[in-house]
């Protein structure tokens, strides 16, 4: 497997560094750059095309929000993580809504942080049970209008759909419907096609303001 090429971002020296040894400990992950803006990091993704930015959320002067909506427009390839010390849920749904794949506490253990990292990297999760329950906790059922696309979902689509909701991983829910990870990949990325949604965070929202959700919690 080719090595996960990683652009850090952060206006503080010493977190850029603190993260780069971080990643030192995870041979999947090659750091090949350093930014201290968000323009350095936009100069910095058209010039290495980095696989995965990690992205600190509150910068001077440009934003990670702000770079991540830019870079996702130019380059909509690559998965951003966003970094941050608050767990303020509005951060962490307005990362998403700019096109970020995951959210991390840096308050977070290492060993956390390289688990989150790997299952991202690899295309195995979007995000968290501890994002999807806060997902969970944070919108009702039903609070948008209907989406006409809603109804293009097959009935076994609707069902993993349902389980992604509750922070069920693509082993789980391929335990759960007795069918393999693979099958359970290749629902995911039809659905998110015909829903036009990017991840598995999405999703969850996706399903909650439709009324698609299941009212069953992430599992311990």
């Amino acid at each position: 497997m080719d090595r996960v090429r990683v652009l850090i971002v952060d206006d503080h020296a010493h977190a850029r560094e603190a993260t780069r040894v971080i990643l030192s400990e995870e041979p999947m992950f090659e750091v090949i750059g350093t930014a201290a803006s968000g323009q350095e990091a936009l100069e910095f993704t058209e010039k290495w095309m980095p696989d995965l930015i990690l992205m600190d959320i509150s910068m001077k002067g440009m934003d990670g929000l702000e770079t991540t909506r830019l870079i996702k427009l130019r380059f909509p390839y690559v998965k951003i993580i966003m970094m941050t010390v608050s767990d303020d849920a509005a951060h962490l749904f307005e990362a998403i809504k700019q096109g970020a794949q995951g959210y991390l506490l840096k308050s977070l253990p290492p060993s956390t942080w390289l688990e989150y990292l790997r299952s991202v990297a690899s295309d195995r999760e979007g995000m968290s049970q501890e994002i999807a329950h806060r997902i969970l906790q944070e919108f009702p059922f039903g609070k948008a209008q209907s989406d006409p696309a809603a109804d293009t979902l097959t009935r076994r689509e609707r069902e993993i759909l349902q389980w992604v909701s509750s922070g069920m991983t693509n082993r789980e829910i391929a335990t759960e419907l007795v069918i393999s990870e693979q099958t359970v990949k290749n629902h995911l990325k039809n659905i998110l096609q015909k829903l036009q949604l990017e991840n598995r965070v999405q999703l969850t929202r996706y399903a909650l303001e439709q009324g698609l959700a299941s009212d069953q919690r992430p599992r311990p």
